[in-house]
């Protein structure tokens, strides 16, 4: 499938524009959020010590806690540190017979991590060395490292600060 042609593009940008002016207020007007922050994301893995040693011994992210699944007897149930008081969450499924996912409505397209400048560099040099593929830079977006897990999920790690997007500061940063 190809990107859409000039006249698409108008369209939907003409769409957007419709929607930004119906939906999106001026922020002295938004009402605040009633939420807290994401508690964590929960994703499914292949392996389980595959995904320790990629999001803890790759990207760095510690390991806090590794327990049984309380809804599927046998399944693990395990969290990575990300910061800012955010988790994302693992489960594997042994006996079920699940396959690799494709990227479609209703899925995770991917994941942002907000890392530090100084981090990211870092991180970019140890996936360099790891021969480990990732988009971003060569794309003109220098702040954004876009890769893949083991098991296909979309990862970005960004240098942005939170809440930050597009050369400015959103919600009630």
């Amino acid at each position: 499938m190809s990107a859409p042609g000039t006249q698409e593009q108008q369209t939907l940008a003409a769409r957007r524009a419709e929607l930004r002016d119906q939906y999106l207020l001026p922020v002295g007007e938004r009402p605040a959020t009633p939420g807290r922050g994401i508690h964590h994301a929960a994703l499914i893995c292949s392996d389980v010590e595959q995904t320790i040693r990629f999001y803890q011994g790759m990207l760095g992210f510690p390991l806090v806690e590794l327990v049984e699944n309380r809804d599927y007897p046998g399944s693990s149930h395990f969290f990575f540190d990300l910061g800012n008081k955010t988790l994302l969450g693992f489960f594997d499924f042994p006996g079920l017979g699940l396959e690799r996912a494709p990227e479609g409505y209703g899925g995770v397209q991917h994941i942002a991590i907000s890392v530090p400048p100084d981090r990211h560099a870092e991180l970019r040099r140890t996936l360099d060395a790891a021969g480990i593929p990732y988009d971003g830079p060569q794309r003109g977006i220098p702040e954004s490292l876009y890769l893949r897990d083991p098991d296909g999920i979309g990862i970005e790690l960004l240098s942005d600060p939170l809440l930050f997007f597009g050369g400015k500061t959103l919600g009630d940063g």
